[in-house]
């Protein structure tokens, strides 16, 4: 089911289905800033990503020395949530721990996902209540696709990140599809960052954030189109697209998770970049996209 939330400026759709976003459309210009899920390409807009982000080694993890299976980014994006809140400004969508999921992962849950529209901003909140007796072990992020118009003459070439505040970034590279943590290296983000399918050739960026307060921006000199996406607490980023079939599209992803290194010992207790909740509590986090078209 879809369902949405419109203001003057946007019109945001979001489905039950993984609690992802499916559109959200310019008013003024009517222009689409979302990924439009091509099956030939990425068949998705905006995964949600929980209880883990990345790839595990082996597809798999070990906690309290019982194996457990869990496919990349988790399963909550293959999943049904329900309507959990709705105002005319918010919706807050909601999946509960099941005997399918403690199949996968031995946890009580409750994940809620909300998407709050504020002028020309989408807040996008991750919100997770431990409901068992323990101390419960997550990852959890977002990924929005979001378009690049190649209208007017525009090619992806065209565009670039920017990364504000204008500093040097530890980047950690991948032996795909896992991590090579010991070979961190930090590298020159503090100019513009230019867009091409090579630059994913060996898959995603992934850059160490600290939870420093980070705005990721997607721009062209060309256009007035552009999309921030800001990060105020969060460890990672993750900036992809696919390769070697390609598409006018890029990926920019809060993570408050990571894939597992090469050289894991595949415990869950181990696993580096997760996070913690206690029994009875409640932990939340998010960021938000600002969408500006010719027209702003």
């Amino acid at each position: 089911m879809e369902y949405q939330l419109k203001n003057s400026f946007l019109t945001l759709t979001v489905s039950t289905l993984g609690a992802e976003i499916q559109s959200v459309v310019d008013n003024n210009s009517k222009c689409e800033y979302i990924w439009t899920a091509k099956k030939e390409v990425w068949p998705q807009h905006a995964p949600v990503l929980f209880p883990i982000v990345g790839r595990l080694k082996n597809d798999q993890y070990t906690y309290k020395d019982k194996t457990y299976h869990l496919g990349q980014h988790g399963f909550a994006h293959k999943k049904e949530f329900e309507l959990d809140q709705q105002d005319d400004t918010s919706i807050t969508l909601l999946l509960k721990s099941d005997e399918e999921t403690k199949k996968q992962y031995p946890f009580d849950f409750e994940f809620r996902v909300k998407y709050s529209l504020v002028n020309n901003l989408i807040k996008e909140d991750f919100i997770v209540t431990n409901t068992g007796s323990e101390e419960m072990i997550f990852g959890v992020g977002g990924h929005p696709g979001f378009n690049l118009p190649t209208n007017q003459g525009l090619k992806k070439e065209d565009y670039y990140f920017k990364f504000d505040p204008s500093i040097d970034h530890v980047r950690i590279p991948l032996e795909a599809p896992l991590l090579d943590w010991d070979n961190r290296s930090l590298v020159s983000t503090n100019s513009l960052f230019e867009i091409n399918d090579q630059l994913f050739e060996n898959d995603a960026w992934i850059f160490q954030l600290d939870n420093h307060p980070t705005k990721v921006s997607i721009k062209t000199d060309k256009s007035n189109y552009h999309i921030n996406v800001h990060i105020d607490n969060a460890p990672y980023v993750g900036l992809w697209s696919q390769y070697p079939v390609t598409a006018d599209y890029i990926c920019i992803e809060p993570w408050w998770g990571i894939s597992d290194t090469k050289d894991t010992n595949g415990k869950l207790e181990d696993k580096i970049g997760m996070n913690r909740v206690a029994a009875g509590q409640t932990w939340s986090n998010g960021f938000s996209m600002a969408f500006h078209d010719e027209t702003k």
